[in-house]
């Protein structure tokens, strides 16, 4: 991934608002304002030296025509002082950001009297303090969020409501976890667990044999730093709504791009892998049905710590500690200092650091696959 790489929206997940042409211009330039600088906001109060007091909120900047309202700026400060939070936790494990950049475009408004919806792209990127040697410069994600606008009888805005609208929901910035769907219970003979890893941090040695295993690890990251946010057009895109996220279709098109080879047979069956532009496997994009294959099949392994992950390994997460997987990741670098970084789709992300997923989910389960 070359350092600076411009982040360009491509796709619009989970979007659900129609676009009104007859809506005003100028009132849709001042809800993209306003959405900006909530965004902004939260972006900035991730970078070092942005503390309270230091920074003035751009938010505050409105009044009058549109601005926040009452119950939206209190779920504001508290997103904030979250962000602070996780902010001080990254600094303990020894990351930091020294600069921070959001955009956002306005993709469709709707207006029904006096109620506005409004759909938006946050493209956002985050410059690593303290770069050493050849680690990513520059982190960064594209999300997609609905925000509701309400008018009082002057006809002035109020926003009132923030939702997120991918089904990712891993941008570092974002602080409110939407419901995690379960997924369906396995009912064969019984797929294999995968143990949980540990987050602590130095992380005893492991280093990885990257001679002997016959897959090329440097393809699987390359190919995942090409498509992060410009997806494959060989493979279908199982982002947006009621298709489930494209995290495990991204990783497994990776491992393949480095020479894992396609297992045929039933798609329900996770001894089988296997996926192309006309049928997928369920372990080729399910979390979960992944990980019994990966370890059924012995292509992984699992790691004690997520410390201990290199270029080619892949990471899972389980947000809420139900025992359903949630998400899938796969290294693109690893830090002379021992820190993994992952890339993956849903929400779009290059380069995040593990610190930084260990940082902001302090109470998931993760999982570790030497590959």
């Amino acid at each position: 991934m070359v350092a600076g790489v411009a982040l360009v929206p491509n796709w619009t997940a989970g979007a659900a608002v129609t676009d009104d042409p007859t809506v005003n211009p100028a009132t849709k330039a001042t809800f993209q304002r306003l959405a900006d600088a909530v965004f902004t906001d939260r972006t900035q109060a991730l970078v070092d030296g942005s503390g309270h007091g230091k920074r003035k909120q751009r938010t505050k900047r409105f009044s009058g025509r549109v601005r926040l309202s009452g119950k939206q700026s209190r779920e504001e400060r508290s997103a904030l002082a979250q962000l602070q939070g996780r902010k001080s936790r990254l600094a303990k494990l020894g990351e930091k950001y020294s600069a921070g950049h959001t955009s956002v475009k306005l993709d469709a408004t709707q207006v029904h009297g006096r109620r506005a919806t409004v759909d938006v792209t946050e493209t956002t990127s985050l410059t690593y303090r303290k770069v050493k040697g050849n680690e990513p410069k520059t982190t960064g994600f594209q999300a997609h969020h609905e925000l509701t606008f309400r008018a009082d009888r002057r006809g002035n805005w109020q926003l009132t409501r923030i939702k997120d609208t991918d089904d990712g929901y891993l941008a570092v910035n974002q602080v409110a976890q939407p419901t995690v769907t379960k997924a369906d219970a396995a009912t064969d003979d019984g797929p294999p667990d995968a143990p949980r890893a540990s987050t602590s941090w130095p992380a005893p040695s492991r280093p990885k044999d990257f001679s002997s295993s016959g897959y090329d690890y440097k393809a699987m990251a390359d190919y995942a730093a090409k498509y992060w946010n410009h997806y494959n057009p060989a493979y279908p895109d199982f982002n947006g709504a009621g298709a489930g996220g494209d995290c495990t279709n991204f990783v497994s098109q990776s491992l393949k791009a480095g020479g894992w080879k396609h297992v045929p047979g039933y798609t329900y069956d996770y001894h089988k892998w296997f996926g192309n532009s006309e049928i997928q496997s369920d372990s080729f994009v399910g979390v979960n049905e992944f990980s019994w294959f990966a370890l059924s099949s012995k292509r992984v392994t699992s790691l004690s710590n997520v410390y201990q992950m290199d270029v080619g390994d892949v990471l899972q997460m389980d947000f809420n500690r139900d025992g359903s997987k949630d998400h899938s990741m796969i290294v693109t670098y690893r830090s002379r200092w021992g820190v993994p970084y992952v890339t993956y789709h849903s929400t779009n992300t290059y380069n995040r650091s593990v610190a930084s997923l260990v940082a902001s989910y302090p109470n998931a389960a993760f999982y570790a696959y030497r590959t």
